[in-house]
């Protein structure tokens, strides 16, 4: 054994290779008093309903739309800005076993009561095994013997992304996944997690919103008791670093904290 060195530290430079993975992760914990009771107060009856998951996916595009140079894809080891802030939703299905999802093309220039009537259509035809772009697209992969499923899958990657080749005549959606995904983990009772970076997806940004409990504040100098968001967060380290989480955080949780006054702008 080498001088300074437990045999576990010279085990483990054996059991992991050079790091290679760009995710940084963040963590806000956000105060949803004044966001709940705008929902309630907001929510039309002839209108889709509004929920804590529609207006982060609303915050995080309008936090991306102050913030452009992070609304970016990474093509051929290059840096290349997208032309619309899209967000991702993801949906749960067949009583949560399987995943999809939809994206809000504009996403910050749609207001929310119009982000919930189009992702309510969509996650509908998703439940009800109605065909869509996205779905086509999966069929055609699962159909593809296991071995070679990872080759197809990066193949079609690269020619989406890297060589910018418009595949939709084969099922195959242009930019499916947007700037930045959206899941709702709290409705699986879980109170907060991290998600991963989906490599296929190219997306720079991935939001976790889990489940709201009441915590413990400080106000104004006393302890209350207040409803808590947790917000977790995964990001592409190529493409942002923390002076632009930052600035994504600050407004992010001034509209999910205020999102009458921020809004109403």
């Amino acid at each position: 054994m080498r001088p300074g060195h437990s045999s576990w530290r010279l085990i483990s430079l054996s059991a992991w290779g050079r790091p290679a993975d760009p995710s940084v992760y963040g963590w806000l914990d956000v105060d949803v008093s004044r966001t709940l009771a705008y929902l309630a107060r907001t929510n039309a009856p002839d209108k889709p309903k509004a929920t804590l998951t529609h207006l982060v996916g609303k915050a995080v595009a309008l936090a991306i739309a102050d913030c452009p140079s992070v609304n970016a894809i990474i093509r051929r080891g290059q840096i290349h800005a997208r032309e619309s802030v899209d967000v991702f939703f993801q949906v749960a299905y067949e009583s949560g076993e399987n995943l999809s999802g939809a994206t809000i093309r504009n996403a910050d220039r749609k207001s929310l009561s119009e982000i919930a009537g189009e992702l309510a259509g969509k996650a509908s035809a998703i439940r009800e095994h109605r065909e869509h772009a996205l779905s086509r697209s999966d069929a055609r992969l699962s159909r593809v013997p296991a071995p070679l499923r990872s080759l197809a899958l990066r193949l079609v990657e690269t020619a989406v992304y890297d060589w910018n080749l418009d595949l939709r005549a084969f099922g195959v959606p242009r930019d499916a996944f947007g700037s930045a995904m959206v899941t709702n983990i709290g409705v699986f009772g879980l109170p907060h997690a991290f998600a991963p970076l989906v490599p296929f997806s190219r997306v720079p940004i991935v939001v976790t919103v889990g489940s709201v409990r009441d915590a413990a504040i400080v106000e104004d100098g006393a302890i209350v008791l207040r409803p808590v968001v947790p917000i977790g967060v995964t990001l592409d380290h190529r493409v942002l670093d923390g002076a632009q989480a930052g600035k994504l955080a600050q407004r992010f949780e001034a509209v999910l904290r205020d999102p009458e006054a921020a809004l109403a702008v």
